[in-house]
């Protein structure tokens, strides 16, 4: 049987062969999180301001689902956002390195991503939705993000490597699919794979059903997002004293027992800090079997939370025959 698989360069870019091949050699690239770092700040800066677009143009969805990206075949969108009588989507297009925004009356503006700083960028940005006849006054403070600076006062944040962000992308392309195919066991309330541009990762979350008790000292954001009880998964770029990409899972609230549970892969452990499972993604690129690793990572951790909680898991999972 001929068997397709895909070469990652690292310019982002694929390559494909139709070379009989075993699928185990498909190349997930390197991601070294000091090497980017500059770029994955300045980078974060630029999506939150679409994404702070579509937190004041989107109706209120439940743990803000309806403001966060999705993974495309080029990069990252928002959904299609309303306003007066159009409609209008923004995506950050990862191969060519542009944003572009496009609305339902077919005008479409293009920002290329190359290095400027997040102050010059957020003047063309705004100019560009200004020029399409949309009006939207946005919080310019970033969130979720150490020493911040406004967008329209940041000279600091300048990077942008597109070698680098067409990896990234490579990564999130390949760990959307995987998150998808976890997903679809599961019966019960599940978000979408979305990414959140204030965390900054690609998350998938599944639901025991049940409220979960007030956080301690949550604001009105994170008392949304935790308001039921939770197992979640995601890739993350790294920080906080993660020196490098990682797959995480937890548990909230987090059941007696949660950070003891044995979990697979061996490469697996438990962040007491984050309070948080960890997976790094060097451990899965360099494994021989990468998608194997993550779904065992994803549904020992959602194990874990789900049988210490006491989860209704003959009503929630689906049964493979």
């Amino acid at each position: 049987m001929l068997i397709y698989y895909v070469h990652v360069r690292y310019d982002g870019r694929i390559m494909s062969s139709n070379m009989q091949q075993p699928a185990s050699l498909i190349e997930l690239p390197p991601l070294p999180l000091a090497a980017w770092q500059a770029t994955y700040n300045t980078l974060h800066m630029w999506t939150q301001m679409a994404g702070k677009v579509a937190l004041q143009q989107c109706p209120n969805l439940n743990h803000y689902w309806g403001v966060a990206f999705h993974v495309t075949a080029s990069g990252l969108t928002t959904t299609p956002m309303p306003y007066r009588d159009f409609t209008f989507e923004i995506r950050f297009d990862f191969i060519d390195h542009k944003l572009v925004i496009e609305t339902s009356a077919g005008d479409i503006r293009e920002l290329k991503l190359v290095p400027q700083t997040v102050a010059e960028f957020y003047r063309k940005f705004m100019a560009a939705l200004d020029d399409l006849g949309i009006a939207v006054h946005i919080y310019t403070m970033p969130v979720e993000f150490p020493n911040p600076i406004r967008f329209e006062q940041d000279v600091v944040h300048t990077s942008y490597d597109a070698d680098a962000v067409g990896r990234f992308w490579r990564i999130l392309e390949w760990s959307a699919a995987v998150f998808k195919e976890f997903r679809a066991s599961f019966l019960g309330k599940a978000s979408p794979v979305h990414f959140f541009w204030g965390s900054f990762d690609l998350a998938v979350t599944r639901f025991s059903g049940r409220p979960a008790p007030p956080r301690p000292g949550a604001d009105a954001v994170t008392a949304e997002a935790y308001s039921h009880e939770v197992s979640s998964a995601g890739f993350w770029p790294g920080g906080s004293g993660v020196d490098g990409p990682a797959y995480y899972s937890y548990a909230a609230p987090e059941p007696p027992g949660f950070s003891q549970y044995k979990v697979q892969p061996t490469a697996a452990f438990y962040h007491p800090e984050l309070h948080e499972f960890l997976l790094m993604y060097d451990d899965v690129r360099r494994s021989s079997l990468p998608k194997d690793q993550v779904l065992q990572f994803l549904e020992t951790t959602y194990e874990a939370a789900a049988t210490l909680g006491k989860w209704d898991r003959v009503a929630l999972e689906r049964k493979v025959a």
